[in-house]
């Protein structure tokens, strides 16, 4: 079990909950530890959107394929759903912070990489090895935090900060990529990762407690692989179908038939396992299943479309790079009140509530997003953008307190895992989904225009940017219509993309109503459920004397009523007498 003891054992045993808070193992305070584990995150969040808005120049530079365009953007959000589990369980047993510590060390290996490719294939590599670098960084991170925040409200607020400073990387990853992209070339959005990870490397070893998890039994390793394939070969067939290859492609269906036998093979082995890899028992809880299913729900419909609203803002409307960056400002702003904000709300309103009403804001603002067209709409991109932010940010801060309370300290590192999977999962199906609704709807458009040879069509249906670069190639006539024919059928297939977007997101309000109404402030204690009822009456301490007379006698003194006090003091006086 961990070595950290929950809030029930602790009362129990007579310590009380501030001194239990007040210093995690490895000595230091936990809102430092808390601040290193938000500058770990804050890194590889900025990592997984800085690369969109510098998507035109890799373009421009590398001239990859519509496939390889997909997979270097989506290698990273992929290798890092399929690896969170092998890595989050590992952590468990082997150290949290060892993991931590060597994922460190891989993304920034793997940022130099990416910043020196020269080729498609290359830099899909590098992102690949930032996949394995992020699934090491991000399940470890989160199970620390859990293990070092045992109280639930304090929690509460530890996960706000930690979600607002994922919405903060990951929205303020094309701001900082455009203004590298003003000055520098595109690889210049992967060295910013190098020296911080540096940092991180002694800082991370000299600040970070040590922990792990249950040790009951051996690691499933086979489990692990299965679990890890099965997940590649899900996210690759869905990348297939969205890069055009057809749902009935052997491309498309040999992965998809793969990957889901491998994971119906690794629940089956769980299930029948003594010690599992990952407790299946966990998802019979409704908070955690449905947390789980609400955070799939919420990147399926978001991170799709931000890699579109980007294209959007630079292809369509002329934007440069950091004009693209600022006017995604005020969403990353939105999302950081959202994540502060977070446990007061859920205190008040309760997960149901929050995360529902979180689903039906970021939908109603995906909505407004539709009226967006040919000309700039600086106001309804502001209104939309602010309320997008909030509005996610809230949901996800609810999901993740809720699915993370409920599960038991020593799956922590798994239960981690399991939410960051269903994170990245959702992203990296909801580029490769959204991606073909988008392609879907736009290609058509592009099949036969008035004046254009068929192949520079058939080019120009690949992508926007493919198509400004046949119309470019063409000039004359031929090209302006090329071009205009081109941005119509993205703004057309944006606005399609944006309905979609906003049905998964009302699907998710549904899903929300199985959370729980009110907030317990429960803290697990293995596989059990020990419940503290939020507004407990504040026991009366002994006296001073009273404390130090139990001490002595080597027996816990626990705060007790005061006509429990003299039974209390007379039982510490008898074992004193005993052993003196």
């Amino acid at each position: 079990m961990s070595g950290t003891p929950t809030a029930a054992s602790v009362s129990a045993a007579g310590v009380s909950r501030a001194s239990l808070c007040e210093r995690p193992p490895g000595g230091a305070n936990r809102w430092v530890v808390l601040a290193v584990l938000c500058a770990s995150l804050l890194l590889v969040a900025i990592d997984s959107t800085v690369l969109h808005v510098a998507v035109p120049a890799v373009t421009e530079d590398l001239k990859p394929g519509g496939i390889q365009l997909l997979w270097i953007v989506d290698a990273y959000p992929l290798v890092c759903a399929s690896l969170l589990i092998l890595f989050g369980t590992l952590g468990d047993r082997v150290g949290r912070r060892r993991v931590l510590l060597i994922g460190y060390a891989l993304f920034g290996l793997a940022s130099v990489m990416a910043a020196l490719a020269d080729t498609p294939t290359v830099l899909i590599a590098a992102r690949a090895l930032l996949g394995v670098g992020g699934a090491m960084i991000m399940p470890a991170t989160l199970s620390i935090l859990r293990q070092v925040f045992p109280d639930r409200r304090e929690r509460a607020v530890a996960i706000g900060l930690w979600t607002a400073v994922a919405a903060v990387g990951a929205a303020g990853g094309p701001l900082l990529g455009g203004l590298l992209l003003e000055h520098f070339w595109w690889g210049s959005v992967f060295l910013i990762n190098i020296p911080l990870m540096l940092a991180s490397l002694p800082i991370g070893r000299w600040l970070l407690p040590e922990s792990t998890g249950d040790h009951d039994g051996p690691w499933d390793v086979v489990g692990a692989l299965m679990a890890a394939a099965g997940l590649f070969g899900v996210v690759l067939g869905v990348k297939r179908a969205g890069g055009g290859e057809g749902i009935v492609s052997p491309l498309t269906l040999v992965p998809l038939v793969l990957g889901a036998l491998l994971l119906a093979g690794f629940v089956r082995r769980q299930r029948r396992r003594r010690h599992p890899l990952v407790d299946l028992s966990m998802f019979s809880r409704p908070a955690f299943g449905t947390s789980v299913s609400c955070i799939v729900l919420a990147m399926l419909a978001l991170v799709g479309l931000m890699l579109v609203a980007a294209q959007y803002l630079q292809l369509v409307l002329g934007l440069s790079p950091l004009e693209t960056g600022l006017r995604m400002v005020p969403l990353t702003l939105a999302a950081m009140a959202g994540g502060l904000a977070g446990s007061t709300l859920l205190e008040r309103v309760g997960p149901r509530a929050m995360v529902s009403v979180g689903f039906c804001l970021t939908a109603s603002a995906v909505l407004t997003l539709t009226l967006l067209g040919h000309q700039d709409n600086p106001p309804l991109l502001l209104g939309a953008f602010v309320v997008l932010g909030f509005g996610l940010q809230t949901t996800l801060f609810g999901a993740y307190e809720s699915m993370l309370s409920d599960a038991p300290q020593g799956q922590a590192g798994g239960a981690a895992a399991i939410g960051e999977t269903s994170y990245q999962l959702g992203g990296g199906i909801g580029i490769a989904l959204l991606g073909s609704v988008m392609n879907a709807v736009y290609a058509p458009g592009l099949s036969s225009v008035p004046g254009v040879p068929a192949g520079a069509s058939d080019s120009a249906s690949h992508s926007l940017g493919e198509a400004y670069e046949v119309a470019a190639g063409l000039g004359g006539g031929a090209g302006d219509v090329l071009r205009a024919a081109a941005r119509d059928s993205f703004v057309h297939g944006m606005r399609v993309t944006l309905l979609v977007s906003a049905g998964l997101l009302l699907l998710g309000a549904l899903a929300a109503l199985r959370l729980p109404r009110g907030m317990e402030c429960a803290a697990p204690a293995g596989g059990g459920k020990a419940v503290v009822p939020a507004q407990a009456p504040k026991p009366v301490l002994p006296r001073l004397a009273d404390k130090e007379l139990g001490q002595a006698a080597g027996v816990p003194v626990v705060p007790v009523a005061r006509e429990q006090q003299q039974e209390q003091r007379e039982q510490a006086r008898v074992a004193a007498e005993s052993r003196s």
